[in-house]
C-alpha cells in the first residue's frame, strides 16, 4: 500500500470515527438538515430577498442574503431537531444500536468522499500516468463504482435543473 491508499484508509476511518461518536441519527439528521438547508434556500430565496428592499440597495446582495438567511436558518432548526432526537434516542437506551449504524454510515459516507475524490481528480490532473494512482491497491476498487457514480451525479442534476 502506497502513500494513497493510507489516505483513503485515513478518510474512511476519520468518517466512521466520527459517526461512532455521534451516532446514526445525530449523523442521519444533519445530512437531511443540510439538504433540505440547501433545497429551502434554492426554492424560496427570491420571494425572501424582497424582505431585505429596504435594507439592503443592490438585488444581488438582496438575494444573497435571503439565501444566506434561509440557508442558516434551515440549518439552526435542523440541529434543534438534531438535538432533541439525540436526547431521545438517549433517553431510550438505544446509543449501542445508534453507534453501530452511525459506524456503518461513516463507512458509506467515507466511501462516497473518497469515490468523488476520486472522480474529480483526473478531471483536474492527469493522474492516470502517475507511479502512486498505478499502484494503488484500493484505488482500482473504488473506481469499480465510478460509472454508477457519474450516473447518479447526473440523475441528481436533472432532478434540481427540474425542480428549479
Amino acid at each position: 500500500m502506497n502513500w494513497a491508499d493510507w489516505t483513503i484508509v485515513a478518510i474512511v476511518g476519520f468518517s466512521t470515527l466520527i459517526s461512532v461518536i455521534r451516532g446514526f441519527v445525530r449523523e442521519a439528521l444533519s445530512l437531511l438538515a443540510w439538504i433540505a438547508a440547501l433545497v429551502v434556500a434554492m426554492l424560496f430565496f427570491q420571494p425572501v430577498s424582497g424582505l431585505f428592499q429596504g435594507v439592503i440597495s443592490s438585488p444581488a446582495i438582496q438575494s444573497l442574503a435571503a439565501w444566506l438567511t434561509l440557508f442558516v436558518g434551515t440549518l439552526l432548526v435542523g440541529s434543534l431537531v438534531n438535538y432533541l432526537f439525540g436526547k431521545l434516542v438517549k433517553a431510550t437506551g438505544l446509543s449501542g444500536t445508534d453507534r453501530l449504524l452511525g459506524m456503518l454510515f461513516g463507512i458509506g459516507r467515507g466511501a462516497v468522499v473518497v469515490l468523488a475524490l476520486l472522480m474529480v481528480l483526473p478531471v483536474l490532473v492527469t493522474v492516470e500516468q502517475i507511479a502512486w494512482w498505478q499502484n494503488s491497491v484500493l484505488i482500482p476498487h473504488f473506481l469499480q463504482f465510478e460509472n454508477w457514480a457519474w450516473q447518479a451525479v447526473l440523475m441528481v442534476q436533472d432532478f434540481f435543473k427540474q425542480l428549479f
